[in-house]
């Protein structure tokens, strides 16, 4: 069994509703052992024009699906879930949830459907924080840092909040 870490993130209707949703229907398959769940932040969109922030989380899973089949399987659920994934030139859009394979054991895998460690993943303040709550000592495969020595080498964060904690303007 692989162990495997997947970030979700939701800025559109029930942002914690979608999460939820997507944690059981994961946990439904026969081939995916829930480990861990983060608790839930609230992040400002990253690298978007949207003033819809997200809910995010991160877990562990173990799994026996291959790669591939994993990915498929999260594009079932988000498909599931009325996402509605990107057909231009726009890369980052609202979404009813997002399911991204961060890790998977320690593989380094790089498809035209998948990239193996995520290649933004120690970019995004919104994937680090969840992490350091799970696996704060885990090494990427790729810079050979801990979650805790990228998160603290991240210029400018986005802002995160643990969920129901943010303040908002009226």
């Amino acid at each position: 069994m692989a162990i495997v870490y997947l970030s979700l993130g939701s800025n559109l209707g029930d942002r914690v509703g979608y999460i939820q949703q997507a944690t059981s229907l994961l946990s439904t398959n026969p081939d995916i052992s829930i480990v861990a769940t983060s608790s839930f932040y609230e992040t400002e969109p990253w690298h978007m024009d949207s003033d819809k922030w997200f809910v995010n989380a991160v877990m562990q899973i173990m799994t026996s699906l291959s790669p591939e089949e994993l990915l498929l399987e999260c594009q079932r659920i988000e498909t599931c879930l009325g996402r509605e994934h990107i057909t231009g030139n726009e890369r980052f859009m609202d979404r009813t949830i997002d399911i991204d394979i961060i890790f998977y054991d320690k593989r380094m895998i790089k498809t035209d459907k998948l990239t193996i460690p995520h290649p933004l993943f120690h970019k995004r303040a919104f994937t680090l924080v969840p992490m350091l709550e799970i696996a704060e000592d885990l090494v990427h495969p790729v810079f050979g840092k801990t979650v805790e020595e990228l998160y603290d080498e991240l210029e400018n964060p986005e802002t995160v909040y643990l969920y129901g904690t943010r303040i908002e303007e009226e």
